[in-house]
C-alpha cells in the first residue's frame, strides 16, 4: 500500500492527498514543482521522470485539470467483428466449405457487411474452421497404397 502523500503547510497544518487519487497527485507534483520544492525534488518524491512532469505540465497548461486526467485506453473505434458479423462468417464457412476467405468476405459485404479479408481469417481462426490437413494426408496415403 503506498503511503499518503504529505504537502508540508504552514503552522503545522499539513495536506494530506491520497495516493490512489490520480489526479490529485498530478496536481500536488506540478504545484509543488512549479511553486515550492522545485521539479527535480517533486519528480523524485512523486515518482515520475523530468519529461513525464514537463508533458503533464504542458497538458495542465492547454486544458487545465481536464488535460492531465487519466484517459481510458485503447482503441476509440467500435470492433468489426461484432456477435452478428462473426455468426454471418461462421454461417458462410459452412454453407459453402470450399470458398476462399476472399470469396467469403466478398459474398458478406455483398450482403451489406463490411468485413474485411483478414477479419474472416481471424474468426476462423479462432473459431477452429479451418480444413484438416489429417483428411489430407489420410487420402493420399490411401492413393499411394
Amino acid at each position: 500500500m503506498k503511503k499518503t502523500i504529505i504537502i508540508k503547510g504552514i503552522k503545522g497544518n499539513d495536506f494530506k492527498i491520497d495516493p490512489n487519487d490520480k489526479l490529485s497527485v498530478k496536481i500536488a507534483m506540478l504545484f509543488e514543482g512549479h511553486c515550492t520544492i522545485g521539479v527535480y525534488e517533486a519528480i523524485k518524491k512523486y515518482g515520475y521522470t523530468e519529461q513525464r512532469y514537463y508533458q503533464l505540465l504542458k497538458e495542465y497548461n492547454k486544458k487545465g485539470s481536464e488535460g492531465i486526467r487519466d484517459k481510458k485506453r485503447g482503441s476509440n473505434k467500435r470492433p468489426v467483428r461484432n456477435k452478428e458479423i462473426t455468426n454471418q462468417i461462421i454461417r458462410h464457412r459452412f454453407l459453402d466449405t470450399e470458398a476462399s476467405t476472399e470469396v467469403r468476405s466478398q459474398k458478406l459485404k455483398q450482403n451489406g457487411y463490411n468485413v474485411s479479408v483478414r477479419s474472416v481469417e481471424r474468426t476462423i481462426t479462432e473459431y477452429g474452421l479451418q480444413k484438416k490437413l489429417i483428411n489430407l494426408t489420410l487420402k493420399k496415403k490411401k492413393k499411394i497404397k
